[in-house]
Parts: C-alpha cells; structure tokens; sequence
C-alpha cells in the first residue's frame, strides 16, 4: 500500500495511490452527468463538492453562476440536459492520479468533458473539470 505526499503541509490531504482506490470510471461517468446537469441550472453545485478540490469547485461554482445569470437575462428557463456518453478514456500520468476524457452525444452537438482525479484522502477526488 504506497502513500505519496507532495509537500510536508500537515493540513494538506494525504496523498492516495490508484492502487489502493477503485476503479474510476464509474465516478468519471457520474461527475461529468453531474456537471452537465449543474452547467445547465437544474442541479445545485454544492452537490459535486465532496468529490471535488476547493479550485475546482469555486471554477465550476463560477461557471455555473454566470451560466444562471446568463440564462436569466435571456429568459430561458433550465432544462434538463439530454445526452448519452458515448466513451471513456483514461490514462494515468502518475501513482496517484487519472487524467480522462468523457465523451458525450447530445441531440445538438457531442461534446467532451476532461476530468483529472486525484487520491487524496483515500478517495477520488476531481482536481480539474473542463468542458470543451
């Protein structure tokens, strides 16, 4: 069972290898079902913070409110998002973290969504989420 610590903070998370977590992909598929949902406003983003780092929830916090603001000047009221993900990819650049992309088929357009996870605290934890 590796352990891997970056810095000598003893407030900082600890470090977790993939090894010793599950397999990602489950999550990987429900994250990014979750963050469509909160980008299109019919989901709370609070809901995603426990499987998300502090930066990567105040970015996707941001995004999803100027998305609200955007939708309400317009407005247009939040929809349930359609979409089927069509794949996912994963590799792994480190011990201790997974680099994916989920790619998701929508009525309109197919979309990708990147999603770095980390260990850290014994658990999968989103470090980066990106939608392209």
């Amino acid at each position: 069972m590796a352990r891997y610590t970056r810095d000598l903070d003893p407030g900082a998370a600890e470090r977790t290898s993939a090894d010793d977590l599950p397999d990602p992909e489950p999550l990987l598929r429900n994250l990014t079902q979750g963050v469509l949902e909160v980008l299109a406003g019919v989901r709370d983003v609070n809901q995603l913070a426990r499987w998300m780092t502090e930066d990567a929830f105040r970015s996707l916090a941001t995004r999803a409110a100027l998305g609200t603001r955007a939708r309400s000047a317009r407005g247009v009221t939040a929809t349930r998002p359609v979409h089927a993900i069509c794949s996912v990819h994963v590799t792994a650049p480190a011990p201790d973290a997974v680099e994916a992309v989920v790619v998701v088929g929508g009525p309109a357009r197919t979309r990708a969504v990147a999603i770095r996870l980390e260990g850290l605290d014994h658990r999968w934890r989103a470090s980066s989420v990106a939608l392209l």
